[in-house]
């Protein structure tokens, strides 16, 4: 009783906000009413591998988008919870330059409803890494955090470190499919020490968006390299166009 009193108290201090335009929501960890509305959930037909939107209806055979039907990905299958665009890009933006931590929390939800298709009980979970001086630099890896909270929400096996990045990539924002493959080609591997828990495993890679999949994709060879049975991908937000 007590402590229930202390929460009503400290929520009338310190009420509910929107994740992304900060209202005063009912309760926390969410969207109001119209950023909600205007937030492009992915739902209904998606491409299999990618996680983008498709029309029509979802069917017994694996549906793929153009992109992925011109570039085969090397992964399994793969979902996305949101379109990059407009509200789905802020929270993004926010979750990966803003220090906004507590956006991890609902995305982890978001991501967990997106994936239920592609999930199974022997996957082992692995963030994209980033490398260990834009880690100094930014101070914390964004898809660690979406990692995490997925893991407690599903218990499925997590590996924090499963992959490194050995070396620091430039930036590809900017640059065409070709140039963002090249420079992410040969970029990981397999932690030395933990290539043992890669072996016949089912891997989930988790990020916070894919634009081309080139990251992926190096990544998904790395383990495929490594041992790993196969590998799929789990996304918070995806750059495509609205089916």
């Amino acid at each position: 009783m007590a402590w229930a009193k202390f929460q009503t108290a400290l929520r009338v201090i310190y009420p509910a906000r929107c994740l992304n335009c900060g209202d005063i929501v009912e309760s926390e960890y969410g969207l109001c009413g119209p950023c909600w509305r205007d937030t492009a959930f992915i739902g209904g037909l998606c491409c299999d591998a990618c996680g983008a939107p498709l029309p029509g209806e979802a069917g017994a055979e694996l549906d793929l988008c153009d992109e992925c039907l011109r570039l085969p990905r090397p992964w399994s299958r793969g979902r996305a919870a949101l379109l990059y665009q407009d509200n789905g890009r802020k929270l993004v933006l926010a979750l990966k330059h803003g220090d906004r931590h507590d956006i991890a929390r609902p995305a982890a939800r978001w991501m967990q409803a997106a994936a239920r298709p592609i999930l199974t009980a022997d996957m082992l979970i692995a963030p994209v890494p980033l490398h260990w001086l834009r880690l100094v630099q930014r101070r914390f890896n964004q898809s660690a955090l979406l990692a995490e909270r997925f893991t407690q929400l599903t218990n499925l096996d997590y590996c924090p470190d499963l992959l490194q990045r050995k070396k620091p990539t430039r930036s590809t924002k900017g640059q065409g499919l070709e140039q963002r493959f090249a420079i992410m080609q040969s970029a990981f591997r397999v932690h030395p020490r933990r290539a043992h828990l890669m072996s016949g495993r089912h891997i989930l890679l988790i990020d916070d968006v894919m634009t081309t999949g080139a990251t992926l994709s190096a990544l998904t060879d790395a383990c495929l390299a490594a041992g790993a049975a196969q590998v799929s991908v789990l996304l918070l937000a995806r750059v495509a166009k609205a089916a």
